[in-house]
């Protein structure tokens, strides 16, 4: 659902947006703005959804799509998690009942904070790729994560690398994994929502799988934890003027 000038032109009396998830790329926030209209998310509400979810496609990755023929365990391998927010937090916690290494990168979270957490902190991208044997990707969409996952940073996995994706779309540059899918037979990409390319990655069979729609929050309790959170958030606002989750300051 998307929050464009054209809604918000039609909406003269609007005060207030909640996106029920932590997600807001969908909403024109500068416009917003300039409307005057509070734009808020519900971080964290929806992060352990998303991360079980992580760990349901890798299972489901490394057994080889359960095509009958023997695959690997997760146990023992190293985990990049690319941002360590409230899904790479979580995914971080899961990964440890795997048994897996779990490493982390953040630009914006300090490496005393990973560490803290039991994590070990890379400290650049290119460090958490060249390290791990799978990536689990938890960036947004912004400008300069828009087709940042690119040829040459995950080229940096080791041999048998998954790539997994559960954050946004936007953030892969496909014609590039497209070519290093082709370039590397060891590779996997696997991921909560269809490519645009969708009919090139599914060349790659037993090496690639989307879900057929964005599915990392929907859960009952995630879409019910993300709605009471928003409807909390509108009622703080109009009694309190708090606008303590605002993303368009």
């Amino acid at each position: 659902d998307k929050v464009t000038p054209e809604v918000l032109d039609a909406a003269k009396n609007m005060k207030i947006i909640v996106r029920a998830g932590a997600g807001y790329d969908s909403i024109d926030t500068a416009y917003a703005k300039t409307r005057g209209v509070v734009v808020e998310n519900t971080p964290g509400q929806n992060s352990n959804a998303v991360a079980e979810l992580v760990f349901g496609l890798l299972v489901y990755a490394v057994r080889n799509f359960y095509n009958g023929k023997s695959g690997t365990e997760l146990m023992g391998k190293k985990l990049g998690i690319l941002a360590f927010g409230n899904v790479g937090r979580n995914v971080a916690r899961i990964a440890k009942g795997f048994g897996m290494e779990v490493y982390a990168y953040d630009a914006f979270c300090p490496a005393e904070a990973i560490e803290a957490a039991g994590v070990h902190a890379c400290s650049s991208q290119d460090e958490l790729f060249q390290t791990a044997d799978i990536v689990s990707l938890h960036i947004p969409a912004t400008p300069e994560t828009v087709q940042s996952i690119d040829y040459r940073t995950v080229n940096q996995l080791a041999k048998g690398g998954i790539l997994i994706n559960t954050a946004r779309k936007e953030v892969i540059n496909e014609a590039e994994l497209i070519k290093l899918l082709a370039d590397r037979e060891d590779l996997k990409y696997i991921s909560d929502i269809k490519p645009d390319a969708e009919e090139d990655f599914k060349k790659f069979e037993g090496r690639y799988f989307a879900t057929p729609k964005k599915m990392g929050a929907q859960t009952a309790e995630a879409n019910i934890n993300a709605g009471i959170a928003a409807a909390k958030q509108i009622n703080a606002f109009f009694a309190e003027g708090s606008t303590k989750f605002q993303v368009n300051k």
